[in-house]
Formats: C-alpha cells, structure tokens, sequence
C-alpha cells in the first residue's frame, strides 16, 4: 500500500516521486525501461537549468531518479497491465503483481512518431533528431531540414532559421497543415526552403547523417546534402491503457488543468501525456511537482495525510 504511485519515469514522474517523497508521503514510481523517457533520445540537453555545459539524457534520468530516491521514493521495474481507478485504493496490475495506492500520478508520456526508416534508430544523436529545442544548437551554421507539415514543424524550422546556415522544410502535401500564424514568418524567411510533394525515401550516411534521399510524388528523386535532420511528423500520447477511464482529447491526451487533475478524484496527470500548449522536459518536470503538491492535498482532505 502506498500513499503515492506515479505511472512514468520521465522527468514529470519523477519529479514527482521526489516532491511526494519529499513531503513524507510513502511513493512507489512505475517504469519498464530505463528512466528519463524521451530523454533519452536526446543526445545533449542545453534547455534544463542547472547544467552549465549540456547533460545527456540518460545521465539526467538517472540523477532524477537518484535525487527521488534519496528521498524513500521506490522504483518498480514493470510493465503496467490494467488499472482500476475507482476502487479504494487505486489498483494497478503489472507483469509483476498488483501495487495499491490512494492517489496517482499518470506521467507516461508521449512518444514521436517515427519515419520508420532503415538506421534511424542508430542516427539518433548522429544527424538525427526529434527535438530542435533540445539539439538545434548543435547545429549552429550547419544545414539542416525539418519533416513535417504541421505546427511542430512550423515552429521547428523557423527556431532553425536563427541558428542554421539553410533549412528545409519537407513536406508530403503542397500545403502546410500548420495554423496560418506560422506561414508568413515561414515565407519570410531567407533561409528556408521547401520541398513540397516530398517524402524522405532513405538516409544517407557515413558514422554520421550526410543527407537524405527524397522520392517526389512524380516518382522523380533527388538527394539533399544534410548536417541534421529534424522529424517532426507528431507525437502519440501513451494513454490507451485509460480509454474509457480517463477523459482524453481527440489525439488521446489526457483532460488536467494546470492544477494536473484528471477527471477522476485522486488521479493527476503530469507532463506529456497532459493536453497542453507546451512540451519541454522543465515543464514537463513542473507538472510533477504540481501533481504531487495537489495529490498531497487530496490525501490531507481523506485524513490519509
């Protein structure tokens, strides 16, 4: 039995656990792989304060996790199954046994959406990116191009543009899916260009990405010389597990305010998962404090605090 149980081990998860485990709450935290989430896809994270010169994503899963931990917060290595919410307590099923908990904190996440190209795992870090915000800076005066046609693409080449030497903007269709606010900075832009009716066919490389391989929707194909290459194409949040528990948006992010609470009393969601305007790991992080500070609260008011 547990005061708290956090579902994610990114940085809203854990962020989490420590604020819970911190304010004398006995905290269990849910992960299957290792901790950190989608930071670990980031090879050099610039935008977390606290880091004078950059940390990887692996290294800042870890010291959360220990920084958590110090504090009494338990990491459980499984995979969860099903949940049931609206008992008392909390029930959460994984692939090693039942936990219990009179409050919770959802922080699965979300994940990108992949080309799903040869080698594009092992160019993760090496050209290849999902994140302009977190390795843009890499390529300060480089050439690079973004895939996508959306708002995240928009606004990932348009930060690129004052940064990069070029940057192209790759794109399926021969119009934007990005609201109309982005398209004239986009036009505007000297150093932008547009590969409309294109899709990305192959990656070129050595050890690093040296450009990509694009198939027209006439058949034709054409190389692109690249430093980096940014895919932006979305996100699916990992939420299937609360379809008809939780109340989710049309993309299947879960309904919390800034105040993290979910539709159902005791469960807060933190971080990607949540529907919101802005995704970034030191908000993502703030949401699990907020998760626990009001989860916290939720006990007080049960006199389970």
């Amino acid at each position: 039995m547990y005061d708290l149980l956090v579902i994610g081990g990114g940085p809203a998860g854990y962020t989490a656990a420590l604020s819970g485990a911190r304010a004398g709450l006995r905290v269990a935290l849910i992960e299957q792989l290792s901790p950190g989430g989608q930071m670990t896809e980031t090879q050099q994270i610039d935008n977390y304060p606290g880091f004078d010169e950059g940390v990887d994503g692996f290294t800042l899963g870890f010291k959360m996790q220990a920084g958590a931990e110090r504090f009494g917060a338990e990491t459980v290595a499984a995979q969860v199954l099903s949940v049931d919410f609206t008992a008392s307590p909390k029930r959460v099923v994984t692939d090693s046994g039942a936990l219990f908990a009179r409050a919770v904190v959802v922080a699965t996440g979300a994940t990108h959406r992949h080309l799903g190209l040869a080698e594009e795992a092992a160019l993760l870090g090496k050209g290849v990116g999902y994140c302009a915000a977190c390795d843009g800076m890499l390529f300060r005066g480089k050439t690079v191009a973004v895939v996508g046609g959306g708002n995240s693409a928009a606004a990932d080449a348009l930060l690129l543009s004052k940064l990069c030497k070029e940057v192209y903007l790759i794109h399926r269709r021969d119009t934007l899916r990005a609201e109309k606010v982005y398209h004239t900075p986009l036009a505007q832009a000297e150093n932008i260009h547009f590969k409309w009716n294109a899709t990305v066919k192959a990656l070129l490389h050595g050890d690093k990405l040296t450009g990509v391989l694009l198939e027209n929707k006439d058949g034709t194909e054409e190389t692109l010389a690249l430093d980096g290459l940014f895919i932006s194409i979305g996100r699916t949040p990992v939420t299937s597990l609360f379809r008809g528990i939780l109340d989710l948006d049309e993309e299947g992010y879960i309904i919390a305010g800034e105040d993290t609470k979910t539709n159902i009393p005791g469960v807060f969601a933190a971080g990607d998962v949540r529907k919101k305007p802005f995704r970034q790991i030191v908000t993502a992080a703030a949401d699990g404090a907020v998760a626990a500070y009001f989860a916290e609260a939720y006990l007080a008011e049960q006199g389970e605090a």
